[in-house]
């Protein structure tokens, strides 16, 4: 046996060459506080990288928690110390010499100065545990059966539980609810937690009861009624029984209990590997299962004292859709957590992926050690140095891209913080066997796993979910001895060939509409149909496309289009498999023959085209039509803004045309009003002059010394003359004037028409935005398509 490094021996440093120096890679146990990143194509090595930081870490006593989605990580259960053909024989490739296998990897683990001590060394510090959630093919474990309150652990962390828990059973029926907003999800997380503060451990079946009957008469301010009414409740309670009521599910609510210590040590103080697999789930049970598991790995962490020691190790193998960067799946917000918290805590997490783009960078920027191997493509690796220079500090992009450029298989750049230069590094030989990902029925086999220790089996108080399924009054009841009116049958009659045959969920809230029960055991067909419409108008320039579902029921025997029913029905409404203990009704429809559908359809197609219509709002005049969506007050406001512009328009074009006629007036008023004051001004100073004149010249004739008469006759008369050219004056001054008057009043004449002109144009626009009128946009046989249809089997009430 080697001699076993204080901290983690992944391997040795290489050269430019790519070939092994003798210097080993060492990495600190405790500089996994701050996390890790693993990232490397198919084929570069990055799994069996995994495998030995993982062996490494074990070694040295720590227990770690994986995340295996692709059933890679299985792989380190595989330790066979007497390196033999016999112990290699069960797990070789098909074809594949055992014996040649075994020399081989032994040979390989000389390489790096390892053997089969090592491997016995491994065994005997660490068990490993395969949990198989939702199956028994490995370990189960009851993710789903009861809940027990948690003990030692704060508020914030009871309620990230609460979430991951009410999230997970809520995905495994297909709702969605947000954990602010979504009544399903704010109405489960509240009666997990009124149990849990009274210090009661609920099962599912009692959680589903109170679903019907909540123990509050308020959710917030808001009652529960009002808040989310009991009809509403009972679906939501019936779909969650269907769950329940499936013998698949059994396996959720068995094995041993999610407790993060007994995964993690053995009674003795062993430090465990505990590996969840996944590979066998659907995406929606892995998210629950991740979300799960970590959520109870964070709230065991913060009831513990903190650390600066690596305490635990969680990798997560393939994170591919769970820390996306550009979305927030339930599995996310743990995560972030342990990237975020745990470190305080000494627990370190890895996380692995073979698609660097598919990492949020800026959410794991405290990552302290990178691990790169060979990329796939320049995006990925441009991804990744962005990612590595704003998550872990300084580094030489020029250099680190040449580097991960010219890496070779089973070669990885370690790059940490703090300072050190990145370094490539070959990975040592695993001590496990590295046989590729394990398929279910294979865990069973595994060598050297173990169940988790009595002290940690489920209590037994803790009833099989197939126990208490019957418990639910809306789980359908089924008789030993079914006995079979004359119109049932338990095999389901023949459909024509390529229609598709489905069965309403009896929790569809769409049942009742069309004669179903959901507690009915008696199966009555239906044509199940989706259309696609398109109301479209060239004028309007208008292109509106609504979807029409409906429900023809096929009870009679000459079913037709008129019998249907609109509904809004959901794909997840219609299920694969009939509900547990129905028959079917022999339907007096020929559901055995295409031409029944084709009819069905055609004629549904004729309906929609004959009654279907939709009404957008349309102005003639100012050839405006309504938009989708726009109401008739926003139309009209529309239509009011246009004429408007118009309005403006014209009166602009009108005042241009007047304007030159105005300011040619303007002028000749003010021309006359000047000339008009000009002779005013002239007369008065010709009479002051020929008054002066004239009485000097009347005064001198008399009184001047003698004066013949002649002389005194020719005074008087100039002084005549003078008196008429004044009189002329006046007259002058006078036409002056009244010439300004008439020229003032053609000036006014035009202002007045000008304002009853722009008057005339505000009321006839104001009158062409009114012309509103509502206008019926019908369908064209074209404009209608059948995209989905399907025999659905409604069940129903027996006959009164």
């Amino acid at each position: 046996m080697s001699e076993r490094p204080a901290d983690l021996y992944l391997g040795e440093l290489t050269g430019a060459d790519h070939q092994r120096t003798g210097e080993v890679t060492a990495l600190a146990l405790d500089d996994f506080t701050t996390h890790g990143v693993i990232v490397g194509m198919t084929g570069s090595g990055k799994t069996g990288l995994g495998i030995v930081l993982l062996e490494e870490a074990l070694r040295q006593g720590v227990p770690t928690l994986i995340l295996d989605p692709k059933g890679d990580m299985g792989n380190l259960a595989l330790r066979f110390p007497g390196l033999t053909a016999e112990e290699f024989a069960p797990w070789v490739p098909p074809g594949a010499d055992p014996a040649q296998v075994a020399s081989s990897w032994s040979d390989g683990l000389a390489s790096w100065s390892l053997g089969g001590g090592d491997i016995a060394d491994l065994s005997q510090r660490s068990a490993v545990t395969v949990y198989t959630p939702g199956s028994t093919s490995g370990t189960p474990i009851n993710l789903m059966g009861s809940l027990a309150p948690p003990s030692g652990v704060d508020t914030e962390a009871i309620r990230d539980e609460v979430e991951a828990f009410v999230q997970g059973l809520l995905g495994l029926v297909g709702v969605v609810s947000d954990p602010l907003s979504g009544r399903e999800h704010v109405l489960l997380a509240n009666l997990v937690e009124t149990a849990w503060a009274a210090g009661e451990t609920l099962d599912l079946a009692t959680l589903l009861l109170r679903i019907q009957d909540p123990p509050m008469r308020k959710l917030g301010v808001i009652d529960v009624e009002q808040f989310f009414p009991k009809p509403d409740r009972v679906a939501l309670m019936m779909r969650l029984n269907g769950l329940l009521a499936s013998p698949s599910f059994a396996a959720w609510g068995q094995g041993a209990p999610l407790d993060i210590a007994s995964m993690l040590w053995g009674p003795e103080g062993q430090a465990k590997a505990a590996i969840v697999y996944l590979a066998h789930l659907s995406d929606e049970e892995r998210q629950m299962v991740v979300t799960r598991v970590l959520s109870k790995l964070v709230a065991w962490m913060r009831s513990q004292p903190g650390s600066t020691k690596l305490r635990v190790l969680v990798y997560m193998d393939e994170v591919f859709g769970f820390v996306p960067p550009t979305a927030a799946p339930p599995s996310k917000k743990p995560i972030l957590t342990l990237f975020k918290q745990a470190r305080a805590f000494g627990v370190g997490m890895v996380l692995a992926t073979q698609n660097p783009v598919d990492l949020d960078y800026k959410a794991i920027s405290n990552a302290g050690t990178w691990l790169v191997g060979r990329l796939q493509t320049e995006r990925d690796k441009a991804r990744l140095l962005d990612g590595m220079s704003s998550a872990a500090g300084a580094v030489d992009l020029t250099a680190t891209d040449s580097t991960i450029s010219g890496l070779a298989k089973r070669e990885f750049l370690v790059h940490t913080t703090g300072g050190k230069p990145p370094r490539t590094t070959a990975v040592r030989w695993a001590l496990s066997y590295l046989c590729g990902p394990l398929a279910k029925d294979q865990l069973a086999r595994l060598p050297g796993t173990v169940a988790p220790a009595a002290s940690v089996a489920p209590a037994a108080s803790v009833a099989p979910v197939a126990s208490v399924a019957p418990v639910v009054p809306a789980a359908p009841v089924v008789d030993a001895a079914p006995a079979y009116g004359d119109d049932e049958s338990p095999a389901m009659p023949k459909v024509a060939d390529g229609v598709t045959v489905r069965f309403a969920d009896p929790a569809s809230p769409w049942l009742a509409e069309v004669g179903g029960n959901p507690l009915g055991r008696r199966l009555q067909p239906a044509l199940a149909a989706r259309v696609a419409m398109t109301f479209d108008d060239t004028p309007a320039d208008l292109r509106v496309q609504e979807e029409y579902e409906a429900i023809i029921p096929l009870a009679s025997p000459q079913p037709g289009a008129a019998d249907a029913v609109a509904v809004d029905y959901d794909d997840r409404d219609l299920r694969g498999e009939p509900p547990t203990g129905t028959v079917f009704v022999l339907p007096n429809a020929p559901i055995d023959t295409k031409r029944l559908f084709a009819d069905l359809q055609s004629g549904l197609v004729d309906r929609l085209v004959a009654e279907r219509t939709t009404t957008i709002f349309a102005n003639r005049s100012l050839k405006l039509y309504s938009r989708p969506g726009e109401t008739e007050d926003a139309f009209r406001v529309r239509c009011a803004t246009a004429a408007d512009s118009a309005a403006d328009a014209e009166a602009d074009k009108l005042r241009a045309r007047l304007e030159d006629r105005i300011d040619r007036l303007r002028d000749t008023v003010a021309d006359a009003e000047q000339r008009a004051r000009q002779l005013e001004e002239e007369a008065s100073s010709s009479k002051r002059s020929e008054l002066i004149s004239v009485g000097g010249s009347v005064l001198g004739a008399l009184f001047g010394g003698r004066r013949s008469a002649r002389s005194i006759t020719s005074a008087v008369g100039r002084a005549a003359s003078g008196r008429t050219r004044a009189q002329k004056a006046d007259n002058r001054v006078e036409t002056a004037l009244a010439r300004a008057e008439a020229k003032s009043g053609d000036l006014a004449d035009l202002e007045a028409q000008l304002t009853d002109d722009l008057a005339d144009i505000v009321a006839r626009w104001d009158d062409l935005a009114a012309q509103v009128e509502p206008l019926e946009v019908p369908l064209e046989k074209s404009d209608v398509s059948i995209t989905a249809t399907a025999l659905v089997w409604i069940p129903t009430a027996a006959p009164a």
